[in-house]
């Protein structure tokens, strides 16, 4: 079977997510894009970058548990996408757990967790929800052993 092409991954992700928006109102396919980078930018291959653009994909409900079995994926990408999809209920130590369990995972998570702090992205919600979310990232980053995002 012929895998996905990025190029292709790229194009179902935006397609999966095309009427989702962030918490800021912009197009969900730009932090997607983000994150990508993000893997790109910090040394990560090609299947750490499909599982970037998927990385939110299945806890969204955008493309289904069964479609990413299914996929022309490599084993490595799916199991990337599936260890950093949140389940329901899951205390956050045992999110990092199988995060920091799964190959390639970690980079991907770092590179999310990257992008969701960032002051730029932040600055435009609320007080209260802007320090909800810093401190839910900032509680996630020591849990994976994760530098701050100065450091990044």
């Amino acid at each position: 079977m012929n895998r996905l092409t990025l190029a292709e991954v790229e194009a179902t992700a935006r397609a999966a997510h095309a009427h989702q928006t962030d918490k800021a109102g912009r197009p969900y396919a730009e932090h997607l894009q983000a994150v990508a980078e993000g893997v790109r930018a910090r040394g990560g291959d090609d299947d750490q970058i499909a599982a970037a653009w998927l990385h939110d994909s299945v806890e969204d409900d955008a493309l289904s548990a069964r479609w990413l079995e299914g996929a022309a994926l490599s084993r490595r990408t799916k199991d990337i996408v599936l260890a950093v999809t949140k389940r329901a209920g899951e205390p956050p130590e045992a999110y990092a757990g199988r995060i920091l369990a799964t190959p390639g995972a970690l980079l991907v998570k770092q590179a999310d967790l990257a992008h969701n702090a960032d002051p730029v992205r932040l600055a435009v919600l609320d007080g209260a929800t802007r320090s909800r979310l810093t401190e839910k990232y900032a509680g996630m980053r020591a849990l994976l052993g994760l530098p701050t995002p100065d450091s990044d």
